[in-house]
Protein backbone atom coordinates (compact mmCIF):
# COMPACT_ATOMS: atom_id res chain seq x y z
CA UNK A 1 0.00 0.00 0.00
CA UNK A 2 1.04 3.48 -0.48
CA UNK A 3 -0.43 6.87 0.74
CA UNK A 4 -3.59 8.18 -1.23
CA UNK A 5 -2.07 10.46 -3.24
CA UNK A 6 0.76 7.95 -4.62
CA UNK A 7 -2.30 5.57 -5.26
CA UNK A 8 -4.50 8.59 -7.10
CA UNK A 9 -2.02 9.56 -9.52
CA UNK A 10 -0.75 5.73 -10.21
CA UNK A 11 -4.91 4.92 -10.63
CA UNK A 12 -4.47 8.24 -12.96
CA UNK A 13 -1.47 6.79 -14.79
CA UNK A 14 -2.96 3.30 -15.31
CA UNK A 15 -6.42 4.36 -16.76
CA UNK A 16 -4.71 6.07 -19.23
CA UNK A 17 -1.79 3.88 -20.05
CA UNK A 18 -2.63 0.40 -22.69
CA UNK A 19 -1.67 -2.94 -21.93
CA UNK A 20 2.47 -2.77 -22.67
CA UNK A 21 2.59 0.78 -22.99
CA UNK A 22 3.49 3.41 -21.01
CA UNK A 23 -0.16 6.84 -21.43
CA UNK A 24 1.31 9.55 -23.91
CA UNK A 25 2.03 13.01 -22.87
CA UNK A 26 -0.56 14.38 -24.32
CA UNK A 27 -3.26 12.04 -22.73
CA UNK A 28 -1.81 13.65 -19.15
CA UNK A 29 -3.95 16.88 -17.90
CA UNK A 30 -2.46 18.66 -14.75
CA UNK A 31 -6.14 19.86 -14.20
CA UNK A 32 -7.12 16.25 -13.10
CA UNK A 33 -4.93 16.36 -10.15
CA UNK A 34 -4.82 20.04 -9.67
CA UNK A 35 -4.70 19.64 -5.94
CA UNK A 36 -1.54 18.10 -6.24
CA UNK A 37 0.51 19.79 -8.52
CA UNK A 38 2.45 21.26 -6.02
CA UNK A 39 3.98 17.95 -5.45
CA UNK A 40 4.18 16.95 -8.76
CA UNK A 41 7.53 16.82 -11.19
CA UNK A 42 8.08 16.31 -14.90
CA UNK A 43 11.37 15.00 -15.59
CA UNK A 44 12.88 14.74 -19.12
CA UNK A 45 14.91 11.77 -20.84
CA UNK A 46 18.48 12.72 -22.71
CA UNK A 47 20.01 9.63 -22.15
CA UNK A 48 20.68 7.09 -20.00
CA UNK A 49 21.06 8.51 -16.52
CA UNK A 50 20.15 11.96 -18.10
CA UNK A 51 16.78 12.59 -16.68
CA UNK A 52 16.23 16.88 -16.74
CA UNK A 53 13.41 18.37 -14.43
CA UNK A 54 11.36 19.74 -16.88
CA UNK A 55 9.06 21.16 -14.52
CA UNK A 56 8.87 20.90 -10.97
CA UNK A 57 5.76 21.94 -8.32
CA UNK A 58 6.06 24.85 -5.56
CA UNK A 59 6.81 22.04 -2.94
CA UNK A 60 9.30 20.28 -4.98
CA UNK A 61 11.45 23.24 -5.65
CA UNK A 62 10.56 24.71 -1.79
CA UNK A 63 12.09 21.48 -0.45
CA UNK A 64 15.61 21.30 -2.47
CA UNK A 65 15.59 25.51 -2.19
CA UNK A 66 16.06 26.01 -5.60
CA UNK A 67 14.23 26.38 -9.17
CA UNK A 68 14.75 22.49 -10.72
CA UNK A 69 14.20 23.13 -14.49
CA UNK A 70 17.20 21.68 -16.03
CA UNK A 71 18.83 19.98 -13.19
CA UNK A 72 19.42 16.55 -13.32
CA UNK A 73 16.95 14.42 -11.00
CA UNK A 74 20.14 11.85 -10.05
CA UNK A 75 22.06 14.57 -8.59
CA UNK A 76 19.49 15.13 -5.94
CA UNK A 77 19.71 11.31 -4.23
CA UNK A 78 22.54 9.90 -2.85
CA UNK A 79 25.55 8.97 -4.87
CA UNK A 80 25.52 5.77 -3.75
CA UNK A 81 21.50 5.20 -4.84
CA UNK A 82 22.10 7.20 -8.29
CA UNK A 83 22.99 3.98 -10.33
CA UNK A 84 20.07 2.10 -8.58
CA UNK A 85 17.45 4.58 -9.14
CA UNK A 86 19.18 5.36 -13.38
CA UNK A 87 18.77 1.25 -13.36
CA UNK A 88 15.46 1.22 -12.08
CA UNK A 89 14.25 3.92 -14.35
CA UNK A 90 15.60 2.74 -17.41
CA UNK A 91 13.78 -0.70 -16.44
CA UNK A 92 10.27 1.11 -16.14
CA UNK A 93 11.05 2.32 -19.72
CA UNK A 94 11.20 -0.88 -21.33
CA UNK A 95 8.51 -2.39 -19.30
CA UNK A 96 6.33 0.94 -18.23
CA UNK A 97 4.61 0.37 -15.56
CA UNK A 98 5.08 3.24 -11.97
CA UNK A 99 7.91 2.89 -9.75
CA UNK A 100 8.01 3.97 -6.41
CA UNK A 101 11.13 4.85 -4.07
CA UNK A 102 10.31 4.64 -0.74
CA UNK A 103 12.70 7.77 0.07
CA UNK A 104 14.44 9.72 3.10
CA UNK A 105 15.09 13.43 2.52
CA UNK A 106 18.02 14.11 4.17
CA UNK A 107 19.24 18.06 5.69
CA UNK A 108 21.45 18.93 8.34
CA UNK A 109 19.19 17.94 11.10
CA UNK A 110 15.64 16.22 10.51
CA UNK A 111 14.97 13.55 8.00
CA UNK A 112 11.36 12.91 6.06
CA UNK A 113 10.03 9.58 4.71
CA UNK A 114 8.97 10.39 1.44
CA UNK A 115 7.27 8.42 -1.51
CA UNK A 116 8.35 9.28 -5.21
CA UNK A 117 6.90 8.34 -7.83
CA UNK A 118 8.05 7.77 -11.06
CA UNK A 119 5.85 7.03 -13.93
CA UNK A 120 6.97 6.27 -17.47
CA UNK A 121 5.20 8.77 -20.66
CA UNK A 122 5.41 8.15 -23.75
CA UNK A 123 6.16 10.90 -26.92
CA UNK A 124 4.01 11.68 -30.05
CA UNK A 125 6.82 9.09 -32.21
CA UNK A 126 6.50 6.53 -29.37
CA UNK A 127 9.19 6.33 -27.52
CA UNK A 128 9.44 6.91 -23.28
CA UNK A 129 10.91 9.94 -23.19
CA UNK A 130 9.39 11.65 -19.99
CA UNK A 131 8.78 10.82 -16.06
CA UNK A 132 5.60 12.10 -14.69
CA UNK A 133 6.39 12.06 -10.55
CA UNK A 134 5.28 13.12 -7.21
CA UNK A 135 6.50 13.81 -4.06
CA UNK A 136 4.71 12.32 -1.02
CA UNK A 137 5.53 13.36 2.19
CA UNK A 138 5.15 9.94 4.68
CA UNK A 139 5.24 12.44 7.89
CA UNK A 140 4.75 16.18 9.07
CA UNK A 141 6.95 18.23 6.97
CA UNK A 142 6.81 20.83 9.57
CA UNK A 143 9.89 18.58 11.27
CA UNK A 144 12.28 19.46 8.79
CA UNK A 145 12.44 23.00 10.12
CA UNK A 146 12.67 24.99 6.85
CA UNK A 147 16.02 23.64 6.30
CA UNK A 148 16.48 22.78 2.86
CA UNK A 149 17.20 18.94 1.43
CA UNK A 150 20.63 17.90 0.74
CA UNK A 151 20.17 14.85 -1.02
CA UNK A 152 17.39 11.87 -1.07
CA UNK A 153 18.20 8.63 -0.33
CA UNK A 154 16.39 5.19 -1.14
CA UNK A 155 15.34 3.28 0.96
CA UNK A 156 13.21 0.51 -0.92
CA UNK A 157 11.83 0.48 -4.81
CA UNK A 158 8.67 -1.09 -5.81
CA UNK A 159 6.82 -1.32 -8.85
CA UNK A 160 3.30 -0.53 -8.84
CA UNK A 161 2.04 -1.98 -12.46
CA UNK A 162 0.45 -5.00 -13.35
CA UNK A 163 3.34 -5.97 -15.38
CA UNK A 164 5.43 -6.41 -11.91
CA UNK A 165 2.81 -9.02 -10.58
CA UNK A 166 3.80 -11.02 -13.99
CA UNK A 167 7.22 -10.87 -12.94
CA UNK A 168 9.22 -14.07 -13.07
CA UNK A 169 9.75 -14.57 -9.06
CA UNK A 170 12.89 -15.85 -7.63
CA UNK A 171 13.07 -19.45 -5.91
CA UNK A 172 15.63 -21.49 -3.42
CA UNK A 173 17.10 -24.54 -5.20
CA UNK A 174 18.91 -27.04 -3.21
CA UNK A 175 20.62 -30.29 -4.15
CA UNK A 176 21.92 -32.09 -1.86
CA UNK A 177 21.01 -29.88 1.08
CA UNK A 178 23.27 -27.31 -0.55
CA UNK A 179 22.17 -23.71 -1.83
CA UNK A 180 22.17 -23.51 -5.68
CA UNK A 181 20.04 -21.00 -6.69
Amino acid sequence: MFHSNTEQMIAYWTARATPGRAPSRASVQPADFRHLMPQVFVLGREGRGQYPFRLAGGFVGDLHRRDLRGVGALALWSELDRLRLQTALEEVRLRPEPLVAHAEVQTDGASLPMEVLFAPLVAHDGGPDRYLGLYQPLSMVARLMGRPALELSVRRLRRAGAANEEAPRVRLAAIGGRRVA
